[in-house]
């Protein structure tokens, strides 16, 4: 067995940058109300009590369904999620929080910062380039694609596989890692993943699983087992919130 026997795919709780872009895309503003990096964008006081809810309802599973593995994001907003996570008794015992950089946000070089009004009115150029190329392969200048984001989660599933195999896993990350995860794992196409975004977006704090099955394949693998479950606020009656996907922005 070289996969871990769960591995459970957060996004952080809603933050301060979520609050903002959605002001600025109400606004029609150019540019998100944010003078901190994107990555020192904490939670909103709302996604403390997300991440709180998350952490309760594990809290209350049997021990052999609570991670004991806890991976993060370095971003403010991923790391804030999985402590208060930790605090609620989410975890089996007081486990680690482990920084993987790899599983950072999707980074928006040029246009950081900028919303969906702004980058048509400041690069429009740019903006003719991702209609064109589509979001899963356009990377703007100093910035990522969705292929770029993926190239570097492969190397973190090559990690878990070697040190966490057989143990319970859980990450917590942001919206595109959430997705590209699972084109990975499942081995999906570019059609297939980008419908799956169509769909609908990844709440806040909603919970992504894998269960190791012994029986699919020659070696077994990781399989679906739950996407987007929003059951965790529901239960302690906390607001589910998620964003749509702008071109750019602080939001993920």
């Amino acid at each position: 067995m070289n996969w871990p026997q769960q591995l459970i795919i957060v996004r952080h709780g809603q933050s301060a940058g979520n609050v903002a872009r959605d002001a600025a895309h109400d606004a029609a503003a150019d540019r998100i109300a944010l003078n901190s990096r994107d990555a020192d964008v904490p939670l909103s006081e709302l996604g403390r009590e997300q991440a709180r809810a998350l952490g309760l309802w594990f809290a209350s599973q049997p021990e052999g369904k609570r991670p004991n593995v806890l991976l993060s994001s370095p971003y403010c907003r991923a790391l804030q999620t999985a402590e208060v996570f930790r605090e609620a008794g989410g975890t089996v015992e007081h486990e680690p929080i482990c920084f993987d950089e790899r599983l950072r946000e999707k980074e928006f070089g040029i246009l950081d910062g900028l919303t969906t009004f702004g980058v048509a009115k400041v690069f429009p150029e740019q903006a003719e380039f991702r209609h064109l190329l589509g979001k899963f392969y356009h990377r703007p200048p100093g910035g990522e694609s969705w292929c770029d984001v993926i190239l570097r989660l492969r190397s973190v599933l090559d990690t878990i596989s070697l040190h966490y195999r057989e143990r319970r896993v859980m990450i917590f990350t942001h919206q595109v890692v959430v997705l590209c995860m699972r084109y990975i794992l499942e081995t999906l196409d570019e059609a297939s993943i980008l419908k799956i975004d169509q769909e609908g977006d990844i709440a806040n704090c909603a919970v992504t699983e894998y269960l190791f099955d012994p029986s699919a394949g020659a070696d077994g693998k990781l399989q679906l087992a739950r996407y987007n479950v929003t059951a965790p606020m529901r239960q302690q009656d906390t607001p589910v919130t998620s964003a749509p996907d702008p071109i750019v922005g602080r939001r993920g």
